[in-house]
């Protein structure tokens, strides 16, 4: 506790008498004099609370001069004070300094000094020191925490509001990544000796096994592509060949029937002589002499059995088997189709004279190559007793294949002139 006021100090006619506040007046002097925290004069005043009159030097009074010259509390909080003398002159305990540093401790602390915890976990010093060694020098001992690094302030956004608010967001953030200073430099590349150069070039290059089976992949892919490319020559190219070679015989026999230019008789090996034609199928091809592969059938014409054992009738003989061969597939494949014949359909065979008409009589859809027993005169198997005029269709069966043959007959059913023009199965 502090001392009281100077005015409130007890005598014999002071407060004991009619109290502290007791005389008229002294009630509204006293709440006029409370010191209030914002009217507070400048420094110099003494309406602070740390303010301790004690450290001025009081004056001898008597009782009387108390009672009537001791100014009211008003008056002493507003009372002018003057500046304390400066130097190593004043004399101790004499300053007018406002501020008492041992009441300030006395009040907040009490007698005792403050504890060893509270002194150990405040970091700023003493307040006593404030007034002994320079501001500089107190700073310098105040702990100062870093600051934490920051990405410098981007510029402002020109947009709206609500992106420069996202833009304020963003400040101080540090990117998503790894940091500069943490990405791991290269390694310096470590020259190798001499031995650890050839260990390396004699492990870079492959091992016996790897050539030899690279290069019987090499092999194969090579045989793939022109496996490959023989598929294509058979299956679409040939075709293409034949067609072209075909038509041109065929436009080669009808212009020189046209001239005069041959005459009935016996005909060369490859040599066209007449044309067939399968209105059901579309088929238009010529019939030359012999079934050789290369010089007849390869080259999109049909063969007639015209030699040695195999030789048979002509269409314009009185009585036979016109029998004839032609590939199934590839090469122009002209009875590729002959399998979907039913009996009536007309097959046509036109030659320098006439136009004989054929139907289709009958079909076995497959036989061996050896039976050549189907195109003798009287073909086995075709469901004919007697000698007639018959036509005999022979290809290879299954498809793509040469292992068996399909036989097709026919019985003929009309012999025209060509002076009478077209029969009406090319007719209609």
């Amino acid at each position: 506790m502090t001392a009281g006021r100077p005015g409130h100090t007890a005598g014999p006619e002071g407060p004991d008498a009619h109290g502290v506040y007791g005389t008229d007046g002294a009630l509204v002097a006293a709440v006029d004099g409370l010191a209030d925290p914002l009217n507070d004069p400048l420094p110099g005043g003494h309406t602070s609370p740390w303010f301790r009159s004690d450290t001025i030097p009081a004056e001898p009074a008597t009782p009387h001069a108390v009672q009537s010259a001791a100014p009211s509390s008003h008056e002493t909080g507003y009372a002018p004070r003057q500046a304390p003398p400066q130097g190593p002159q004043q004399p101790q305990g004499a300053s007018n300094e406002w501020y008492d540093p041992a009441g300030y401790q006395r009040d907040w602390y009490g007698p005792q000094e403050p504890s060893a915890r509270m002194a150990a976990a405040d970091p700023v010093p003493d307040l006593q020191d404030f007034t002994a060694e320079p501001r500089t020098e107190v700073l310098a001992r105040i702990p100062v925490e870093p600051e934490p690094e920051t990405e410098p302030d981007p510029a402002p956004s020109p947009g709206g509001r609500a992106e420069r608010r996202r833009a304020a967001k963003g400040r101080g953030r540090r990117r998503p990544g790894t940091a500069p200073e943490q990405k791991a430099a290269p390694a310096a590349a470590v020259p190798m000796s001499r031995v650890e150069a050839r260990r390396a070039a004699r492990a870079a290059k492959d091992s016996p096994a790897v050539i030899a089976s690279r290069a019987v992949g090499e092999v194969f892919i090579t045989l793939g592509v022109l496996m490959l490319l023989f598929v294509t020559y058979q299956l679409w190219w040939t075709n293409i060949r034949a067609d072209q070679i075909a038509g041109k015989e065929t436009n080669r026999i009808q212009d020189e029937w046209a001239n005069g230019d041959r005459t009935p008789g016996v005909f060369a090996p490859g040599e066209g002589f007449a044309i067939m034609h399968i209105p059901k199928l579309d088929v238009v091809a010529p019939i030359a002499e012999g079934i050789d592969k290369e010089k007849v059938l390869d080259r999109g014409m049909i063969g007639h059995y015209g030699e040695g054992k195999l030789k048979t009738a002509m269409p314009s003989d009185k009585q036979g088997n016109f029998s004839v061969a032609g590939h199934r597939n590839t090469h122009g494949e002209p009875f590729r189709y002959i399998n979907k014949l039913k009996p009536g359909d007309p097959i046509v065979v036109e030659t320098r004279d006439a136009y004989y008409t054929y139907e289709m009589a009958s079909i076995l859809p497959q036989t061996s190559p050896s039976n050549i027993s189907v195109i003798e005169p009287i073909p086995a198997g075709s469901g004919f007793t007697k000698p007639g005029r018959y036509l005999t269709l022979t290809t290879c069966t299954p498809e793509f294949t040469s292992t068996y043959r399909l036989i097709v007959w026919g019985k003929m059913v009309d012999e025209r002139p060509r002076s009478e023009g077209k029969p009406d199965a090319l007719v209609g």
